[in-house]
């Protein structure tokens, strides 16, 4: 108290009451110096993945966010870089953290930080080559990468939604910048992605046709699909044939590119989540598989504007504030949920990526920080 009283007469009380704020702002920061986390000591199946008590939480940055972690969700990003998708980049930063969905707390702040406080729920996504994920009691995120919770949803309902939503937002806003009336074709409609898709296309005023599992038709119709297609037993009809503006592939085979390609009006997108980007660079190095890939991606753009006057890309998600504040702002109002099939704890990670993986189960799958 004495100090802070000769602080005041020296200082003046607005400045006294700054250096408060500063102190309590950073308090998470100084006193918490370590904490529990999933980690990816080696690439392999769900067996390896380490729960670990003693996780080194590194200082905050300029423009940085402490996230106290609620909810994880788990991607199947997740699961593939276990397995070692993207080693080109990763191998050599192991261990890892996992994870790139949170809904948490703001435990602290960097000295840049203008919109978002401590104490405050947010959630948000880590870019795809973030080597500290989320899969912690605290994570880092910057601050374009969260957003006010909804309050409408739980932790849980929240951190099933924003990788998954801006992966979506960026082919269809970003890539094919979808206009209302347009026509739309999701293949893969059931997923988290494809699901998401729906509900942003129909927000923006367009029609949706999608293909999807027999058990996810009324799933996908309730989401405000036009039109649901089992791909199990049904064909897209012939008639379908240059009636779509856009084409988003969530399952990216040759036989979807190929369907996908030739429904497409003239001066149409086709967009793809299984570009060759990851998958060239991990064969031949992150040079000389850059290299390769972009030969491959300009090879396909020219072959399909030749042959058939549309556009192709490959997608991936991004950090993007714009779209992710449109996201927040649609879930307030009942326009975009993404389901959770089941929750698992922090240190149950691995079964919690085994039910993942087998696909038994649709909806999300979340991991609860206890």
């Amino acid at each position: 108290m004495i100090g802070l009283k000769g602080a005041r007469n020296t200082l003046g009380t607005v400045t006294v009451n700054s250096l408060l704020m500063s102190i309590l702002k950073n308090a998470d920061t100084r006193l918490l110096s370590t904490c529990r986390a999933v980690v990816v000591p080696r690439f392999g199946g769900p067996e390896v993945l380490e729960i670990r008590h003693n996780v080194g939480i590194p200082d905050v940055g300029a423009t940085e966010v402490l996230v106290r972690a609620v909810a994880v969700g788990i991607n199947p990003l997740d699961c593939r870089m276990r397995s070692g998708y993207g080693r080109s980049l990763f191998e050599p930063l192991l261990p890892l953290i996992l994870g790139r969905d949170i809904s948490g707390e703001v435990a602290a702040v960097g000295s840049s930080v203008r919109q978002l406080h401590v104490g405050q729920e947010v959630f948000g996504a880590l870019h795809p080559t973030a080597v500290r994920g989320t899969y912690s009691d605290y994570a880092i995120l910057s601050e374009e990468e969260l957003a006010p919770k909804p309050p409408s949803l739980t932790h849980v309902e929240a951190s099933a939604i924003p990788f998954a939503a801006l992966t979506a937002w960026r082919a269809l806003k970003s890539t094919a910048r979808i206009n209302s009336g347009q026509r739309l074709l999701i293949i893969g409609g059931g997923g988290a992605v494809g699901f998401a898709a729906i509900q942003l296309s129909v927000a923006a005023g367009c029609r949706i046709v999608t293909t999807c599992g027999k058990a996810s038709i009324d799933h996908v119709m309730a989401a405000g699909a036009e039109e649901a297609i089992d791909y199990t037993s049904e064909d897209l009809g012939a008639e379908l044939k240059g009636k779509f503006d856009a084409v988003l592939d969530t399952i990216g085979v040759p036989e979807t590119e190929a369907l996908g390609i030739g429904l497409l009006k003239r001066d149409g997108h086709y967009m793809t989540l299984q570009g060759e980007a990851v998958s060239l660079s991990d064969k031949y190095g992150l040079v000389a598989g850059g290299a390769a890939a972009t030969v491959a991606l300009s090879k396909k753009q020219v072959q399909y504007r030749q042959s058939h006057g549309v556009n192709y890309w490959w997608t991936y998600m991004r950090t993007d504030s714009e779209g992710l504040e449109e996201i927040a702002r649609l879930t307030r109002e009942g326009k975009l949920k993404i389901p959770v099939a089941k929750t698992f704890l922090l240190a149950e990670a691995a079964e919690a990526h085994r039910v993942r993986e087998s696909k038994v189960l649709r909806g999300k799958v979340v991991l609860e920080i206890e």
